[in-house]
């Protein structure tokens, strides 16, 4: 049996040069630059974890309208995210337009 690769073998010269001898194409880019997914990887594990793993869904459609709300109603205004200092987006962004700051370690610091 094999190991599954790790993500260091993933982006490796060697895994690059024999995907390019098959005509194969990476799925991201090299660790770091813009093309890396881990913030979107990331995303659908919690997406998988907080919501599809809880039950099965009647329809495709009940299945839409579950991942809609738990986007736009849970995860985008309530849940707190480390890319913005532990707070969640909207209360992020009001501190942002408030305060006329832009960085998340400055808004960190005036959190009450």
């Amino acid at each position: 049996m094999q190991r599954p690769l790790e993500p260091k073998q993933y982006t490796s010269i060697a895994c690059t040069t024999r995907l390019t001898q098959i005509g194969g194409v990476a799925s991201m880019g090299s660790v770091g630059d813009a093309l890396d997914n881990a913030a979107s990887e990331a995303f659908f594990a919690t997406l998988k974890r907080e919501l599809s793993d809880q039950q099965p869904w009647p329809t495709h459609q009940a299945a839409r309208t579950a991942v809609f709300e738990w986007i736009e109603c849970y995860y985008n205004r309530t849940r707190r995210h480390s890319a913005v200092a532990y707070l969640a987006p909207l209360e992020y962004e009001h501190l942002v337009y408030s305060n006329n700051q832009s960085h998340p370690e400055e808004v960190a610091s005036t959190k009450p």
